[in-house]
């Protein structure tokens, strides 16, 4: 100890031994969250959630080693052999990714034994396959004691750790696990440094490509960031799902919970309790702390535990789904009671079996009641009066002998109407004629009266449940008596039945629409797709985004929110026909999905679900306006399997999003490869402003009258470090999209505004607002601060907007307008003559310019139409003495049509290239139109 000590003390920088224990104790930390999350789930997803884990702590111990490689001092170390160094990486990933996979499967002692002593093992090989990849002028002998105490290092504090890691649950045991893994590297390291012996000898011939030092560090600090930032996304998607799993699972137990007349609760795959409701405590006396962990076993009598019946109970319900029987159970305090019980097999997604449920329910009173029948036979009418069930007794020939008051009052039967000595075919014609005469249909009561005679035969007395209709359910048991007569008893589970079915629909559909949830969708998509490869038809799934929602939620609140969703559901589903579906798989996505032959039954669901979203919702006093995008995909062209064709929908529904005017998109195979391309801008585009690549050009707004600037136009440039200048019709897009669009504008504006304050007076600066930027409720206040902040007069600063950005919420975005120009700033529309140009939107709102679409200049030489547009919008100018701009001029002739139409100011490649200095362009703009 006291030789590692002193390796520790005197070969090795303090600082980046403290390093690499920090990283080390990161990336075990990591790696305990990430296995923990692994081992609640299931199937491909359980796979990747370990993998990922097995990655966190495999790198975390390979930089772990190389930052304390950097720190230890031998001398001179010429550099680290690359095929070594990657070996080396590669093992401690592998390995330890096995150690996890056989820590998760089998948990017991062996198996967490055999995963410590594997990834002790691949430990120990990165350590010294890494040390043989540093390139020193010396020959490494090695103590075999320090080298078998480095192994014992490695595996030993691993099985405590996997133990706390995988049967843990509390945040202790998780810290202890991550502080073991992280000694057990650490002690690995510094015991293996410690009988590490070095006699000088000469540089052997090194490899044919050698990382110094500083590339070692690069790559550890570049793979260290991006492994936190990998962990840290992967942590936060793991807690969503928990959040939205909580959620679901917090909605379900409120209405668990709430019944109080049956026991409900839920058994793990071995059959032992994991939640109990208030029912269960008041019928069984357990209290849940008391009763989760319990095995099945317990509820059952001594008799029935000698005979195994919880074991084959359980065993049958794994067969065929569901358990269904009757017998008598302890209470906590050793009294029994007679249960009617239901155990059902519980399957995930996947059809994983993940456990059971189980209601019981007291069915005591109803065995007394038959038991007293058969012991009091002489008060046989004071005991049928006290029965909640109805009863009957037929004789051999299937005459009724008697009937109690609860059967009448079950079937609503007229107590005044004799049955005594009626046919068994006859009670039944009885009970069927009230039921029609509530609105049963003539051959759902034909179907009541057949069910009624063949339960009557059935031997063993099992229950036959009823369903007579909406209102009515009941549970019919015949049993036999001596000499071939039957008693027969009803009971009405309408109740009952109604909080089964409660159950049975939160757990799928949406708690706030109604509609069906993403399993429930799920579902239909993968029966549909059966029935399509069998039948030969078509499936065509759609993926809806609304548009605006956030803003809802955001200016009135999450209950308006909550309202839009709710009226939008209700209108979705009125357009539904036969072989449609349309489901909330969360927030403010959507999901519709039908079965076609044709592209004309495609076309009419498209057009009816786009309806939704043409008019207003609610009331006009507080109408939602809401938007949608949609994406399509269609099987069996785009995908053969569920997930698949989800997906490909999903890329259809973000092009859809991303395009100018389209709401509704097919999906293409090249959407994959643009969807990446996406993902990388938006990358790439977050880190823009940081890296110092984005800059503005200015180019030059010139008046017509006497050829001098009077303002320029700031133009946003991106030169990407790889993909050189990227345009702005490619980025801009993607930062609307993403939202990153706010911080970019306001950027801009910032810069615009600071360079601008040093131009001479009479300039202005205009700066373009995307409509994502009038969705921002606080952009008047921005624009202010940057005007105080830069020191900019407002007068000098103009903003120019298009009408489509106004169109999308008229009202709300002119408000906004009203704001920033009261500050002083001028407004101006942009692209005039295009999209949705209306007099309507000049007399809403008092703009300070016009500027027409350069399309209108650059065709006004060959194009009729294109010049009676551009004096129309003159004339329009002059009447409403507001000036207009021409943009795109790029000839002398252009300028000249211009000036004679009496155009106010122009702007184009004719007066100058945007540039970075506005003034030399000024200049050379005024010499041309001067000359």
């Amino acid at each position: 100890m006291f030789d590692i000590l002193l390796c520790i003390h005197d070969q090795h920088d303090h600082r980046l031994v403290v390093l690499a224990g920090v990283i080390c104790l990161v990336a075990a930390a990591s790696s305990v969250l990430l296995l923990r999350h692994a081992r609640h789930i299931s199937g491909p997803a359980a796979v990747r959630w370990t993998v990922g884990a097995g990655f966190a702590i495999g790198f975390g111990i390979w930089a772990t080693h190389f930052v304390a490689m950097l720190g230890y001092d031998p001398g001179v170390i010429v550099g680290y052999g690359v095929p070594a160094t990657i070996v080396s990486l590669a093992i401690a990933i592998a390995m330890t990714t096995i150690s996890f996979f056989v820590a998760l499967g089998w948990p017991e002692r062996r198996g967490l034994a055999a995963a410590a002593v594997l990834g002790g093992g691949g430990i120990a090989g990165m350590h010294y396959i890494g040390m043989s990849a540093l390139e020193i002028p010396a020959e490494m002998h090695w103590r075999a004691g320090y080298v078998a105490a480095s192994l014992l290092f490695a595996i030993l504090p691993g099985y405590p750790a996997l133990r706390l890691a995988v049967r843990g649950h509390s945040l202790r045991s998780g810290l202890g696990a991550s502080l073991l893994l992280a000694l057990s590297v650490l002690l690995l390291h510094f015991t293996g440094m410690a009988g590490m012996q070095l006699t000088a000898a000469p540089l052997g011939r090194p490899d044919d490509v050698l990382l110094s030092s500083q590339s070692m560090a690069a790559m550890i600090a570049g793979g260290s960031l991006g492994l936190l930032t990998l962990c840290t996304a992967l942590l936060a998607m793991a807690r969503r799902a928990r959040m939205a799993l909580h959620a679901s699972e917090r909605a379900m137990s409120i209405l668990v919970q709430g019944i109080t007349d049956c026991a409900i609760y839920m058994l793990d795959r071995e059959a032992h309790v994991v939640n109990w409701n208030a029912g269960a405590q008041r019928l069984k006396g357990y209290d849940a702390h008391e009763a989760i962990g319990l095995p099945l076993a317990a509820f059952y009598t001594p008799e029935d535990r000698a005979q195994r019946a919880h074991e084959h109970a359980v065993g049958l319900a794994l067969e065929n789904g569901k358990f269904t029987g009757e017998g008598w159970r302890l209470r906590r305090d050793g009294t029994r009671f007679w249960a009617h019980v239901t155990i059902e097999k519980v399957t995930d997604e996947q059809g994983q079996h993940i456990g059971f449920a189980k209601i019981t329910r007291d069915m005591t009173r109803f065995k007394e009641d038959e038991d007293r029948l058969r012991e009091l036979a002489g008060h046989l009418d004071a005991a049928l009066g006290n029965m909640h069930q109805g009863l009957c007794l037929f004789d051999a020939q299937r005459e009724l002998l008697m009937a109690n008051s609860r059967f009448a009052q079950i079937w609503g039967i007229d107590p005044a109407v004799t049955l005594r000595g009626q046919t068994l075919a006859a009670v039944a014609d009885a009970a069927a004629a009230v039921q029609v005469a509530r609105g049963l249909s003539e051959r759902d009561a034909e179907f009541l009266h057949r069910q009624v005679v063949q339960c009557f035969e059935l031997p063993g007395g099992s229950p036959v449940v009823l369903d007579v209709g909406e209102h009515l359910v009941v549970a019919m048991t015949s049993r036999a008596m001596p000499g071939g007569g039957r008693v027969v008893t009803f009971e009405d589970i309408t109740e009952r039945r109604r909080s089964e079915d409660k159950i049975a629909h939160m757990a799928m559909h949406d708690s706030l629409t109604g509609l069906p949830n993403r399993s429930s969708f799920a579902h239909w998509i993968d029966a549909e797709l059966e029935q399509a490869r069998h039948f030969g038809h078509q499936l065509a799934t759609v993926m809806i985004d609304l548009d605006r929602f956030k803003e809802i939620n955001d200016t009135r609140g999450h209950g308006a929110g909550d309202m839009a969703l709710q009226l939008l559901s209700k209108r979705l589903l009125d357009v539904l026909l036969d072989g449609e579906v349309v489901a909330r798989l969360g927030g403010d996505e959507f999901a519709a999905a039908k079965r076609f032959r044709d592209r004309a039954e495609l076309a009419s669901f498209l057009d009816r679900l786009e309806s939704c979203f043409a008019t207003p919702l609610g009331p006009a006093d507080n109408a939602f306006h809401l938007g949608a995008s949609i994406g399509v995909a269609i099987f069996p062209h785009d995908g053969e399997w569920r997930e698949q064709i989800l997906n490909n929908a999903d890329l259809a529904m973000y092009r859809a999003k991303g395009g100018l005017g389209e709401r509704i998109a097919y999906y293409e195979p090249e959407m994959d490869e643009t969807a990446r391309a996406r993902r990388q801008i938006a990358h790439d585009l977050r880190l823009a402003i940081e890296r110092d690549e984005l800059s503005l050009v200015y180019q030059a707004q010139h008046s017509l009258v006497d050829g001098e600037p009077n303002g320029y136009e700031a133009l946003l440039r991106w030169r990407h470090p790889t993909r050189g200048l990227v345009s702005p019709v490619e980025f801009i897009p993607v930062a609307e999209e993403t939202g990153e669009i706010f911080r970019i504008g306001e950027w801009v504006l910032r810069e615009a505004c600071r360079e601008a304050r040093d131009w001479p007076a009479g300039l202005k600066v205009a700066v373009n607002l995307s409509a994502v930027q009038l969705l921002q409720p606080d952009l008047a206040d921005v624009v202010r601060g940057i005007l105080v902040e830069t020191g900019l007069p407002a007068a000098r600063l103009e903003l120019e907007i298009t009408e489509t950005a106004i169109i999308a919420d008229k009202l709300r975005a002119l408000h906004l307008l009203r704001q920033i120009k009261a500050l002083g700033v001028s407004i101006a529309i942009d692209d005039f003559g295009t999209g949705y140009s209306s007099l309507d939107t000049l007399h809403s709102f008092p703009f300070d310019k016009i500027k027409i679409d350069k399309s209108f200049v650059l065709k006004s030489q060959r194009s009729a139409e294109a010049r009676a547009i551009i004096k129309a919008v003159l004339a329009l100018g002059q009447s409403l003495n507001m000036p207009v701009l021409a943009e795109g001029v790029e000839t002398g002739d252009q300028a000249a049509l211009l000036r004679e139409q009496g155009c106010d100011q122009a702007q184009g490649y004719y007066f100058g290239r945007p540039g970075r200095a506005p003034f030399p362009l000024a200049l050379e703009g005024s010499l041309r139109v001067a000359g």
